[in-house]
């Protein structure tokens, strides 16, 4: 699993949270089958549209939302409304401890990668592939 690079579209809010520093966890309602290790590249969605920055998986945590809450609210960059709202309807959530963030001294911007290949940026996140532009490949293999 650990050979899989993990692409994970973020707000750029919480983008510049986790390059920071306050954000040491994401937040998803669905499954990311990743383990422990697993390389992540930041995608920062509009209107920055680039990459950002790469992080590595500490693990996948997953609890029911009152437990994630609990355990974790400091490091999510949400307030509990935020949080309420984006798991309504789901009985689990899946916490994505990030470790050894970096940011990119120059983001790789959409239209560079669209210019490339056919690049198209995950809604939630997605694995890098043989067919994304060689840039975001050479990212996912350093």
């Amino acid at each position: 699993m650990t050979n899989r690079v993990l692409l994970l579209s973020l707000r750029p809010r919480f983008a510049e949270a986790i390059l920071d520093g306050s954000k040491t966890v994401e937040l998803r309602r669905r499954p990311v089958a990743a383990g422990a290790g697993t390389r992540v590249i930041l995608y920062s969605s509009a209107p920055t549209m680039a990459i950002v920055g790469t992080a590595q998986l500490r693990t996948v945590d997953i609890a029911v939302p009152q437990q994630a809450w609990k355990r974790y609210r400091t490091r999510l960059g949400l307030t509990k409304e935020e949080f309420d709202e984006y798991l309504d309807g789901v009985d689990q959530a899946y916490l994505l401890q990030l470790t050894t963030i970096r940011g990119l001294d120059e983001p790789l911007h959409l239209h560079q990668l669209r210019k490339i290949g056919g690049f198209q940026p995950p809604q939630s996140f997605r694995y890098v592939a043989a067919h994304d532009p060689l840039p975001l490949r050479q990212l996912a293999a350093r």
